[in-house]
């Protein structure tokens, strides 16, 4: 049984959908019309004809069509690449399913190059016919690819097919019901007082400009791009306040990670050493027979020193890890953000306020979601102030 579907809205031919009644009998004739029926009725529910399209043309076209960063852009041809495209691409968009797709994330999960379970050798050492144990060639062994990996590459697929629906291609999305994988429940790990108190000497021992950088990450709770971004003329050391605008990912300047302009007030200490830090620069500047400007970067490496390129962002974070390592203390650069977001909450800033500093989006619901112990820590000692001002019972 044949029915005319229309013309494929990707390749301009015509469709068809097809279906089959064994028998020749009564009964065969009537279930061969409710099945004529069921098909007609669904061509004329169709907003327009499928699409034969794969999903892999799909994905090209939602990637030419999507406004998105560069260095995102980048990691999302790299999963389509290496992931998507080699399992599903050739796949039609019209032949997706949710069970496909529940599949996929399943075996991804299980093994993140989706082998067949048997032993095979990843990688050899050596080239024509030997013998892989005594030259140690490296197995494969089983890797599950992480839940938030497989999270991004729903979105990729799940984005793709909300385009295919936008345009007709097909009727729903069915990344739409389609189970993903739970998110981790964020675990940060933040260095206590004392540690970040060791951590802080230890920084402005080795030398003032790196003393500043980490005790700036540690009051503000900046992103390592936008402590690299940084520069002077976002700096008003009169009212104490850094203007955020910028973000340096990818070796390139760019708008914070939220898109949000945001406004941080510096306490006194701070605004002291920023302005012993622009001393600095400025007698570095003069001895290097360059003007001054409040263009440059408060921040830079030893490659830099007129201050015209800002800290590598690698460099800072192995330069801080290590740092780390030789106090015993086990922790990364990211770190001092959750310290400085912490320490507020624990002593009792309200969740917009803490939330507007760290630049989170949501309305706070990021920074609750990510720091709910320590809010329910500040909730309880707020419950310990109004119980001590509540007027004393008799008894």
């Amino acid at each position: 049984m044949i029915v005319y579907a229309g013309v494929d809205p990707v390749t301009g031919k015509r469709t068809y959908l097809r279906d089959a009644v064994q028998g020749t009998d009564k009964a065969a004739r009537k279930r061969a019309e409710r099945l004529l029926n069921k098909l007609l009725s669904q061509v004329d529910g169709q907003r327009s004809a499928p699409s034969s399209a794969t999903l892999s043309y799909a994905l090209d076209e939602w990637l030419r069509t999507n406004e998105i960063e560069q260095s995102t852009r980048e990691t999302y041809e790299g999963y389509v690449s290496r992931v998507i495209r080699p399992a599903l691409g050739e796949t039609a968009v019209n032949k997706i399913t949710a069970r496909m797709l529940e599949n996929f994330y399943t075996e991804l999960r299980r093994c993140r190059v989706r082998c067949d379970g048997k032993p095979f050798i990843e990688r050899h050492k050596k080239d024509g016919d030997h013998d892989c144990v005594a030259a140690k060639c490296k197995p494969h062994v089983c890797k599950p690819m992480a839940a938030s990996t497989v999270r991004q590459i729903h979105f990729i697929i799940s984005g793709t097919l909300d385009a295919a629906e936008r345009w007709d291609w097909i009727n729903t999305n069915p990344a739409r019901v389609a189970r993903k994988p739970k998110q981790k429940p964020p675990e940060p790990d933040p260095p206590t007082p004392d540690e970040a108190a060791r951590l802080s000497e230890e920084a402005f021992r080795l030398d003032e400009d790196w003393g500043t950088l980490v005790w700036l990450a540690m009051t503000t709770g900046m992103r390592r791009g936008e402590l690299v971004a940084l520069r002077f003329s976002r700096l008003d050391l009169d009212t104490g306040v850094i203007d955020l605008r910028r973000n340096w990912v990818g070796g390139q300047e760019k708008d914070t990670k939220t898109h949000q302009n945001r406004r941080i007030a510096l306490d006194t200490e701070t605004v002291v050493l920023l302005g012993e830090h622009k001393r600095r620069v400025r007698e570095r500047a003069e001895a290097l027979g360059i003007e001054f400007s409040e263009d440059l970067f408060v921040f830079t490496g030893t490659k830099s020193p007129d201050h015209s390129h800002p800290y590598p962002p690698d460099a800072l974070s192995s330069r801080y890890t290590n740092m780390a390592k030789r106090l015993g203390i086990r922790t990364h650069l990211h770190a001092l953000r959750h310290y400085s977001a912490t320490e507020l909450l624990t002593a009792g800033v309200d969740l917009p306020t803490v939330s507007g500093r760290l630049g989170h989006g949501g309305g706070g619901a990021t920074t609750l979601r990510v720091y709910a112990a320590w809010v329910a820590a500040s909730d309880r000692k707020a419950a310990e102030i109004l119980g001590s001002r509540m007027p004393k019972r008799t008894r």
